[in-house]
């Protein structure tokens, strides 16, 4: 009997490290993704390929990373893993945030253009619950949409095929440049929790006639829970990940914009923000040291750079908005 209780045990000790070392390696971020150009029969490059592709690669990277796409994961180790699950939902809302911009404005000439039905269906298809494992599960629904978003491209890169089309012009980057915005202002509030914040409510700032439907405190206590920090800062990581490769393949096809913009430095300023944020972590765990103590705070290392990242954005959405 007793041997056998060792021998339950040793087996349980070694599954146990056999799972560990799984995860470690399920848990390897992937690389930041090059952008992939193809040229015309004159030697130019295709406009919107470049970004269009590094849509699908970035999509094509999280499902075909070691461990797969975890998110909706049932059964161990990946179920017990949250920090690889929140690196893929940060890249996640860039990805379907640059969809739906490609479907709503880079794909479409004017206001009243109809959208490309491809693009429509594949945007569609990234908005299904990124934990949903039964029928449909995530990952057969975002490899139909990587099927789809090729098919756009085929089309669209076809110089006999005149209804797919990628408008490379200030105002449709712009669109894309504010939910951008949006996104990291929204992580670097999540990051700088980390340590609790008094924050004043500055919601109807500006307008002395701006309304809200319910009333709300004039200040209140903002503070990430001890057990979302680590989550939080894989969201960033994943986010500015995915945004980092959309903003190098958004440098080669808006090259001519920005040019005319003098606007190439602001937009390379922004891919340097963004690559500070991919430093590899050498601490084990994420630390939530005070701001000024003896424990560094890795969630404020990361506002700041997303912060810096996000505030270059602006001065570039400003360069683009002028005459």
């Amino acid at each position: 009997m007793q041997a056998k209780w060792k021998y339950a045990a040793g087996t349980a000790v070694l599954l146990a490290v056999v799972m560990y070392v799984i995860s470690v390696w399920w848990s390897v971020e992937p690389d930041v993704l090059e952008p992939q150009v193809l040229n015309d029969s004159s030697g130019q490059p295709v406009i919107g390929y470049a970004t269009t592709t590094s849509l699908i690669d970035t999509i094509d990277t999280l499902l075909d990373k070691p461990g797969g796409w975890l998110s909706n994961d049932v059964m161990p180790p990946s179920v017990m893993m949250d920090n690889m699950p929140a690196f893929e939902f940060g890249a996640l809302e860039q990805i379907r945030d640059l969809a739906l911009v490609m479907r709503k404005e880079f794909s479409r000439s004017q206001s009243q253009s109809t959208a490309d039905k491809d693009l429509l269906e594949a945007h569609s298809k990234l908005n299904i619950d990124h934990t949903s494992w039964l029928v449909p599960s995530a990952e057969g629904e975002y490899r139909d949409a990587v099927k789809l978003l090729k098919l756009y491209r085929a089309r669209m890169a076809d110089p006999q095929n005149k209804d797919a089309q990628f408008y490379a012009r200030a105002d449709n980057l712009n669109e894309w440049l504010k939910e951008v915005q949006k996104r990291l202002g929204s992580l670097s509030q999540q990051l700088s929790a980390s340590v609790g914040q008094e924050r004043l409510n500055t919601d109807l700032a500006g307008d002395s006639a701006a309304r809200q439907s319910t009333p709300s405190q004039s200040q209140m206590q903002v503070k990430t829970g001890w057990w979302q920090i680590d989550d939080v800062f894989y969201e960033a990581r994943g986010s500015t990940w995915a945004l980092l490769n959309f903003m190098k393949a958004v440098e080669v096809d808006f090259a001519d914009v920005l040019k005319k913009k003098n606007a190439e430095v602001s937009l390379r300023q922004i891919i340097r923000e963004l690559e500070s944020t991919q430093q590899t972590v050498w601490s084990p765990i994420i630390l939530n040291g005070s701001g000024f103590g003896f424990v560094a705070n890795h969630s404020l290392v990361m506002a700041n750079y997303v912060s810096r990242a996000n505030a270059a954005v602006i001065d570039l959405t400003n360069l683009l908005s002028q005459g």
